[in-house]
C-alpha cells in the first residue's frame, strides 16, 4: 500500500527553537511523538485494506476511532512545527493584527484567552486560533486529545501543542510557563499566511 501519510520536514534545526524549546525536547517530540501518529495511521490504513481485500469483518468502531486519533494527531503536528520559528515572537502586524484586534479588542486580551484555554485543557490536547468562513470570525478551539471539542471543518491559523510529550523535558509539569514560552517563538507570518489563504 502506498504511505498517504509522511512526517513534514522542520523548517529549522533542533536546536533552533532554544532555549524556549530545548533540542532533546524537540527530537523527542517529532521523531518519537509525531512519527508515531503517521505509523498508526498508516498501519491503520494497510489494516483496512487488508480486511476489505480478505472479506475479514472490520472492528469499526474501535478502528475508525484510532485512525481520527492518529490522523488528528499527524495534522496538528504538522501545522504546530510551521507556526514557531526562530524568528518569532512578539506582536503580529498587518492584517492578523487588525483581525485579532477586532475580535478580541486587543492582542493582549486574545493572548490572555488563547493562554487560558491551552492551560486549562483537560488532559491531553490542543489551543487552537481557527477560523469560521460563515461568520468571517476567529474562534479559539479547545482540542481534547487530537480529535474531540473541535469545530468541523473550520480552518486553523494557529495551534499550541499542550500534551505532556511536548513540554515535560524542558518544563515538568508547568505547563504555564511552557504556554508563555510559546509566545516567544510563534511565526506570525505562517499565521497571517494562513489567514490570507482562507479569506
Amino acid at each position: 500500500m502506498e504511505k498517504l501519510y509522511t512526517l513534514p520536514k522542520l523548517p529549522y534545526g533542533f536546536k533552533d527553537l532554544e532555549p524556549h524549546i530545548s533540542e532533546g525536547q524537540l527530537s523527542i517530540h517529532y521523531e518519537k511523538h509525531h512519527q508515531a501518529y503517521v505509523n498508526g495511521a498508516n498501519g491503520l490504513l494497510e489494516s483496512m485494506d487488508k480486511a476489505r481485500e480478505g472479506g475479514v469483518e472490520l472492528d469499526v468502531k474501535s478502528t475508525l476511532k484510532a485512525l481520527s486519533f492518529n490522523v488528528g494527531g499527524h495534522i496538528l503536528h504538522s501545522l504546530f512545527w510551521p507556526n514557531v520559528s526562530p524568528k518569532g515572537g512578539g506582536k503580529p502586524g498587518g492584517a492578523i493584527a487588525d483581525f485579532l484586534d477586532k475580535e478580541f479588542g486587543s492582542f493582549e486580551r486574545f493572548r490572555d484567552e488563547f493562554s487560558k484555554t491551552a492551560v486549562s485543557v483537560e488532559g491531553s490536547g490542543w489551543a487552537a486560533l481557527a477560523f469560521c468562513k460563515k461568520t468571517q470570525r476567529p474562534l479559539i478551539m479547545q482540542v481534547e486529545k487530537h480529535n474531540v471539542n473541535v469545530y468541523p471543518m473550520f480552518h486553523i491559523l494557529l495551534v499550541l501543542d499542550v500534551w505532556e510529550h511536548a513540554y515535560y523535558l524542558d518544563y515538568k509539569n508547568n505547563r504555564a510557563a511552557f504556554v508563555d514560552a510559546f509566545w516567544n517563538l510563534v511565526n506570525w507570518a505562517e499565521v497571517g499566511k494562513r489567514l490570507d489563504e482562507v479569506q
